[in-house]
């Protein structure tokens, strides 16, 4: 199994200390942090796209780059690219140029966001949510075969043997769709033979079995490659766990609350007992249990990767650093040793 780190980058006030990084520093932050992620042999950096005032990154390719000229080995994706408001010819030139910079270490995640601030920013109607995205998605994927094009489309000018370059340093850039819930989201994967990324943001883990079972039913690929997401934190033992997760769990839900997006969906810390469960979809817990949680699902899922967000809540770096160590420092390990003797 692959495993990685991501960022969605949020500009948040740590609850401990009460105070709130500048977003020069969170932008240095997140580069540091894709640096540790490589040096300790993470397999994959992703950071999110959102266009407000309360995160760091509107753009993942032009942060993705500088964190390119400083790593070696990880590769680097957006985790999500907001492919409904962008332009998708020049949102693959910027792959592309990414991937040259990286020496061929990218891959490309769409996906459709939680917010809607990128519709009239960019002059999208989102009532055209799907459609924009099911267009904008199948030019990507032309664009990501053909040197040269000719296209027509609903809601971007025509393409008439149009030249795109550049080409990216790979033959074509492995593309994949982030999902949350929605079935027919991972349908759409299947049946246009992209990865699938499912974010799992809250109750159990098997909820989530449905939608990979379409995806893989509905696949037209060669290699079906799912991946699983979601909130992470390590560590040693159950005392650091009741002392250290809720303040940046609740203080993680509480934003999102405040900015209308679903409901409280918090944890008391009567709860810690479930959610350090291998049944629950957050992968929080001592690193035994988490190596229980992941093998668990991949005898659930057989997924192929295994992504974490780490820096939820409004972390400082020293706090994000100690999951990232146990993940690397035991949990990788153990889980790929058991995962040998299943298969």
């Amino acid at each position: 199994m692959e495993f990685g780190v991501y960022t969605l980058a949020e500009l948040l006030e740590n609850p401990r200390t009460k105070q709130t990084i500048q977003v020069s520093n969170r932008v240095d932050m997140i580069v540091e942090m894709a640096q540790y992620a490589d040096q300790k042999g993470i397999d994959i950096f992703g950071v999110g796209e959102h266009h407000r005032l309360d995160y760091a990154v509107s753009s993942p390719q032009m942060m993705l780059s500088a964190i390119s000229q400083r790593t070696k080995n990880i590769k680097l994706t957006a985790l999500t690219s907001l492919l409904n408001t962008a332009d998708p010819v020049r949102l693959f030139e910027d792959f592309a140029t990414l991937d040259l910079l990286s020496n061929g270490r990218v891959e490309f995640t769409a996906g459709r966001g939680a917010f809607v601030e990128s519709f009239p920013l960019f002059g999208y109607n989102e009532r055209e949510y799907d459609q924009l995205f099911e267009e904008h998605l199948d030019l990507f994927l032309r664009l990501n075969e053909q040197e040269t094009l000719t296209w027509e489309g609903n809601y971007r000018p025509s393409l008439t043997d149009a030249q795109i370059a550049p080409r990216p340093l790979q033959a074509k850039l492995p593309v994949a769709i982030g999902v949350g819930g929605t079935i027919e989201s991972a349908e759409r994967a299947g049946k246009n033979g992209c990865g699938l990324i499912v974010v799992m943001i809250g109750g159990i883990a098997k909820k989530y079995l449905p939608l990979i079972e379409r995806y893989r039913h509905t696949f037209t690929g060669k290699h079906p490659q799912v991946a699983i997401a979601g909130h992470t934190f390590i560590r040693e033992t159950k005392e650091e766990l009741m002392n250290e997760f809720y303040p940046y769990y609740a203080n993680y839900w509480k934003h999102l609350t405040q900015q209308g997006i679903g409901g409280a969906m918090g944890a008391a810390r009567s709860d810690l007992e479930y959610i350090t469960s291998k049944e629950s979809s957050l992968f929080v817990g001592t690193p035994q249990q988490l190596v229980e949680k992941i093998v668990y699902q991949s005898q659930l899922f057989k997924h192929d990767r295994f992504h974490a967000q780490v820096d939820f809540g409004g972390q400082d770096f020293t706090s994000i650093k100690k999951s990232i160590d146990l993940l690397v420092e035991y949990v990788i390990p153990e889980v790929n040793k058991r995962l040998i003797q299943f298969r």
